[in-house]
């Protein structure tokens, strides 16, 4: 009727995508890209229109945002879109900035919509059932570490995570899509945080641990009106305060007692529940691999090998890399080119497991195979030049963050037939990419060399 309407609704679930999706393809440091924008706009545009397509009773059953990512996340796949990381950058006054604006402006939105507790109560319930799930051994892998990410380290990154303090305080406390009694929405967010720890115990990648955190919502906001009708409406005003009446009453002590009873046997089953779901991502049936010098049949010199660059790309990760680590992971480096030559030699796979993972451990096997079957066994022996330790790009196609050492140098091969006679040799220039990662105990194996 001539009147200028702003779009709230559509622009609260656009914001919701922008915040948490990522199109996988956009390079680090390109803060005003428009690389995927179809993307954003196709899920965003998606998200909205379920408002209107699945609804109960006259309402949206949905948070239009987290179905529509939850739903592009597992149909457009990883290799496209992704949310964003749990753990953004290391503590400085970029993150400082970027904690009081989340918790800040997202305790003063929930606080003026009465729904703080219910944000405290998620993220309380949400810390504690991981705390279990840390202390049961748990492990992911992470775009940001280099290492696997377990117990201490996992709980310290979920607990402080920037994407799980938006999904708190700006996807949970959506007031169309909660239960609108306040103790209702009380025991809502308690135990839609129970549903997400379970969801992320058995995931081993953290790709599927934020996909579970979302998913959770997804499959706990159909059940708003249960909570509705068995804990109170929109009438009743209580939140915590009422809870509690409801959990202890005006009964007698044996009764207060008795529930206190059941309420406990509810925690340690709950917390039971969290360590069985949590098997999968458990590395306790993990292969033990040689850790110490003494177990690894071959020997490298230090001072054979040129002096490390760090890459600036090295900073940006959660774990500290100086100079003398970079020299240790040299050392590692030329270890496994050296057991690889050895495993050739001798025509033993057992050595290969101490130098090699992933795509690289495939192609040795298949080289030492062809040894065998032709009876002659080429060994390569490498020489440094130059050594520079960086961030494995994504064209390296890895799931963690990984380290690759771009080295140049001399690599000269001796052929020996099936008795150990040298039948030939040869050496040539390498400039070569080594990716490496630490798939298991302390060694860091090649998984792929690049040209």
């Amino acid at each position: 009727s001539g009147s200028l309407v702003w779009p709230a609704s559509g622009m609260l679930t656009g914001s919701g995508v922008a915040l948490i999706l990522r199109y996988v393809p956009t390079s680090s440091g390109e803060y005003w890209s428009w690389s995927g924008w179809y993307w954003f706009a196709a899920v965003a545009g998606a998200s909205v229109l379920t408002k209107y397509l699945i609804r109960w009773r006259g309402d949206h059953i949905f948070n239009p945002s987290n179905l529509g990512l939850v739903v592009a996340f597992l149909l457009i796949g990883e290799a496209t879109v992704e949310p964003l990381d749990f753990w953004w950058a290391p503590l400085g006054p970029a993150m400082i900035v970027a904690y009081v604006l989340i918790i800040g402006g997202g305790s003063l939105i929930t606080r003026r919509l009465h729904l703080l507790e219910m944000a405290a109560v998620f993220w309380v319930t949400l810390v504690a059932g991981l705390g279990v799930l840390a202390a049961s051994g748990h492990c992911m892998i992470a775009t940001w570490s280099t290492t696997p990410v377990c117990d201490g380290r996992f709980w310290t990154a979920l607990a402080t995570s920037p994407e799980i303090l938006i999904f708190l305080f700006f996807m949970i406390t959506d007031p169309k899509t909660i239960p609108r009694g306040p103790t209702a929405r009380i025991v809502f967010a308690g135990s839609l945080a129970v549903m997400a720890t379970l969801l992320i115990a058995p995931q081993t990648v953290e790709y599927g641990a934020k996909v579970a955190l979302l998913g959770s919502l997804v499959l706990w906001s159909p059940l708003r009106w249960v909570f509705d009708r068995t804990l109170g409406g929109a009438e009743e005003t209580t939140g915590i305060h009422g809870l509690r009446s409801r959990l202890l009453g005006s009964s007698g002590g044996a009764v207060i007692f008795a529930r206190g009873l059941a309420m406990g046997a509810l925690v340690v089953l709950v917390a039971f529940a969290i360590v069985v779901a949590g098997g999968p991502a458990r590395p306790s049936a993990v292969a033990s691999l040689p850790t110490s010098p003494d177990s690894i049949p071959v020997e490298v010199d230090p001072v054979s090998l040129p002096i490390v660059t760090v890459d600036v790309s090295v900073d940006g990760m959660d774990t500290v890399i100086d100079e003398a680590a970079a020299a240790d992971l040299a050392v590692m480096l030329a270890e496994n080119l050296a057991l690889e030559g050895e495993a050739m030699r001798t025509v033993d796979v057992d050595l290969l497991a101490m130098a090699d993972g992933g795509e690289r451990l495939t192609e040795i096997q298949a080289r030492l195979n062809d040894a065998v079957t032709s009876g002659e066994r080429p060994v390569d022996t490498y020489t440094f030049n130059e050594l520079t330790l960086r961030v494995a790009g994504e064209e390296e196609g890895q799931t963690s963050a990984a380290l690759a050492f771009d080295g140049t140098g001399t690599v000269e091969t001796i052929v020996y037939d099936s008795e150990g006679a040298e039948i030939d040799s040869s050496q040539r220039q390498f400039d070569s990419t080594f990716v490496m990662r630490q798939l298991a105990g302390e060694r860091w194996l090649i998984v792929e060399v690049l040209s």
